[in-house]
């Protein structure tokens, strides 16, 4: 599906999707470093008029990948499927400590993305997960042509540990709903 046809569908899926117990639903969009999941998950949140929000906020530093599901399950999770106001605490990565509380009142949908927003932890509060696949080598490629890739460059080699040891026991491809192949969609 070329032409974002991909976010109208997925839309579609979402809209489909059993909503949680207050009706709202969770849309996560998960996959490595690199795969183009913030492109997507920013298309597909425009798509549904639905606000979207970053795990990149919630990390607790740069070792703290494990946590973070289960810290967005608690903050983002839990309070939608309740109809609750969400309330995430932020990191502040120039200072590498917490940053500022955020709050979103509930919406009707609500995008995830993040490395980790498909883990098991967070799979009851979720309506539908996407899973963003690419290659290895197309993935590299583009986080060195990131803007951001100077300050991030140092820290890829523990990061992508991070990912890879997720990945092993609580998110993958074989796990989501829908597995979207950005290879072949352009971002």
């Amino acid at each position: 599906m070329d032409g974002g046809g991909w976010a109208v569908e997925l839309a579609r899926l979402v809209q489909a999707a059993e909503g949680g117990p207050a009706g709202n639903r969770l849309v996560t969009v998960d996959g490595f470093s690199g795969a183009g999941k913030s492109t997507l998950a920013a298309r597909l949140a425009q798509v549904l008029d639905a606000p979207l929000l970053t795990l990149e906020e919630i990390y607790p530093g740069w070792d703290g990948l494990a946590v973070s599901p289960a810290l967005a399950r608690r903050w983002i999770g839990d309070p939608l499927a309740g109809g609750s106001t969400l309330r995430w605490c932020t990191w502040d990565w120039d200072r590498d400590a917490p940053g500022p509380w955020r709050s979103l009142d509930p919406a009707p949908a609500v995008v995830l993305e993040g490395c980790g927003a498909g883990a098991r932890v967070l799979t009851p509060v979720t309506s539908l997960s996407v899973w963003v696949d690419t290659s290895a080598e197309q993935r590299e490629r583009r986080l060195h042509a990131r803007e951001d890739w100077a300050g991030y460059a140092p820290f890829r080699a523990r990061w992508s540990e991070q990912e890879r040891a997720l990945a092993a026991t609580e998110h993958s491809p074989e796990r989501a709903d829908v597995v979207l192949d950005n290879t072949a969609v352009p971002i």
